[in-house]
């Protein structure tokens, strides 16, 4: 298939994919998929989705219909640099985060991004020049629990500095969410209303994105200008269309066992990217034990894209190249409006709604339960390796492992042949990020298709797949004490506390769902994080 010459390129270099994704594309144009996309036909899903449907795709013209505002974000940032506020803080979680920073890193403006509870790295943000400090606060329901304690505990520091802390908070929610009634009352600088017909993990290009980008220093105007210029291809039924030949490629490989989307940067030129797009497709398709995993790559040389083996297709972020078998190509806002075509059109092609999620909730209310009993019944280590506690699901552990490499082995080699690998850390993704060293160093020793997320960031992306998706996953979760805890207001738990129940309580999901789970906890992070690189190295090879 030969390369777009727009603002978005889907090259298929993989010849045999190129051939069995071929027919795909001229079902989907002759089915007049991207036409109806485009339009907001909500039958494009069968039966069961329409309903949803009808309310998730005004993100087809964003482009066109986030104009107004522009003239509004530019304003308030003129107003807050007037003031002498100059340093923007978002707290959100998933599609509330990973756009706003997908946008300031690749445009070179600082942006202080709160997608965790681990109390190091918010009371880090906490202790920046809070008089310079705009406090950015995006929930699309407007009961997000971390970013509810990311406001309270910002709005007690303001005051406590004297500064008027409504005056210094904005807010990004949907339309009737308890999150505006709230701002309402309070008196909050500003509210943005999001548009409500879009979902969370496609809303890069609503106020979601926008709003933090800009009051930050992007210029969101050109990355509009870059999504229309692509929308007038990806809408087109046409064997050119790129979104509809990613979404075949995608299709067509998983249709042969490559459920595994092993994602790359080849010199794009953007920052992030694959961790944005990690969330939408993720959650967007691993539902109903099918769906695509994305694993995101440091560079091309990494384990699991050059080798990424059959159950996994390789592809690039920017130029071919790199053993990728699919490249796509673009400016940012046209890939973000790339990807979610292609995303949205793959749900259809592997059967499924592309716009619920409904896994998510399990971990949240195991989490709310085990706040509700704090210190309860958690189980004792079955054994202790220095600043390492080890804690296996039932069943994992044969008798006599008591090093941490046999039991790291015995994770390992509890995964199928076709299946993967996820390593979850919750700690402090500035402070404590030589953490996602264990990546590339478990895929080496294991060789599975091997995920890394930051927890509890991971949860609102890749935690749908991991209970919806493809159950041939094993799971490798860290947790680490803190050194020093915050109190959040007018609640009755710390950030820590908090952390170790989102981390107890989706671990506890995933064995509920028949997964094996390892957890090891740091009574000292960094001796912690040393003593798990040491074993990492000392685990014996994995066979199949």
């Amino acid at each position: 298939m030969a390369e777009h010459p727009g603002e978005v390129a889907v090259t298929i270099v993989d010849e045999r994919l190129a051939q069995e994704a071929a027919p795909l594309v001229g079902r989907l144009v002759e089915e007049q998929v991207a036409s109806k996309l485009t339009a907001g036909d909500p039958t494009l899903w069968g039966p069961a989705a329409e309903s949803e449907a009808a309310i998730r795709l005004s993100w087809t013209t964003l482009a066109e219909t986030s104009r107004p505002l522009l003239a509004e974000i530019d304003a308030l940032r003129a107003e807050l640099r007037a003031d002498g506020v100059d340093r923007v803080v978002l707290a959100g979680m998933g599609g509330s985060s990973l756009a706003p920073e997908v946008i300031t890193a690749t445009a070179g403006v600082p942006l202080v991004v709160l997608d965790t509870t681990d109390p190091g790295q918010v009371a880090d943000a906490l202790a920046g020049e809070l008089s310079r400090t705009v406090l950015v606060v995006s929930s699309k329901s407007g009961s997000t629990v971390e970013t509810d304690s990311h406001r309270r505990l910002f709005a007690a520091a303001f005051a406590a500095e004297g500064i008027d802390a409504a005056a210094r908070i904005v807010v990004v929610t949907d339309p009737g969410s308890p999150l505006e009634r709230l701002a309402t009352e309070a008196g909050y600088r500003r509210v943005f209303q999001a548009d409500p017909d879009v979902g969370g993990r496609y809303s890069a290009l609503t106020a979601f994105g926008l709003v933090p980008a800009g009051l930050a220093g992007a210029d969101v105007a050109a990355l509009l200008d870059e999504a229309a210029a692509a929308a007038a291809v990806l809408s087109q039924d046409s064997t050119e269309n790129p979104g509809l030949r990613l979404a075949a490629a995608l299709g067509a490989a998983h249709a042969t066992g490559a459920e595994k989307v092993v994602l790359a940067d080849t010199g794009s030129g953007i920052k992030g990217f694959g961790d944005w797009a990690e969330q939408l497709v993720a959650e967007s398709t691993g539902k109903e034990g099918t769906g695509l995993l994305p694993v995101v790559v440091e560079n091309p040389d990494a384990p699991g894209f050059a080798d990424a083996g059959d159950d996994a297709t390789a592809v690039a972020i920017g130029p071919a190249g790199g053993g990728a078998q699919v490249s796509t190509a673009g400016t940012l806002g046209g890939l973000i409006l790339l990807w979610e075509y292609a995303t949205a059109v793959a749900g259809r092609l592997l059967g499924i709604n592309p716009f619920d999620q409904p896994d998510v909730e399990a971990a949240k209310k195991a989490a709310r339960a085990l706040l509700d009993s704090p210190g309860g019944d958690e189980a004792a280590p079955a054994f202790v390796v220095g600043p390492v506690e080890v804690h296996p699901s039932e069943g994992l552990l044969h008798s006599g492992i008591d090093s941490l490499a046999g039991a790291l082995h015995s994770l390992l080699a509890a995964a199928p042949a076709a299946g993967y690998l996820s390593v979850q850390v919750y700690l402090d993704r500035l402070d404590d990020a030589s953490a996602v060293l264990l990546r590339p160093e478990l895929a080496r020793r294991s060789g599975l298709q091997t995920t890394f997320g930051w927890g509890p960031r991971f949860l609102h992306s890749t935690g749908q797949y991991h209970k919806g998706g493809h159950q041939n996953g094993v799971f490798l979760q860290v947790t680490g004490g803190a050194e020093e805890d915050l109190q959040v207001p007018d609640r009755p738990y710390t950030l820590g506390v908090l952390q170790h129940a989102q981390a107890l309580g989706d671990g506890q999901v995933l064995i509920d769902h028949g997964r094996p789970l390892l957890r090891l906890h740091f009574t000292d992070r960094a001796a912690g994080l040393a003593r798990l690189v040491e074993a990492i190295a000392e685990v014996t090879e994995v066979t199949r």
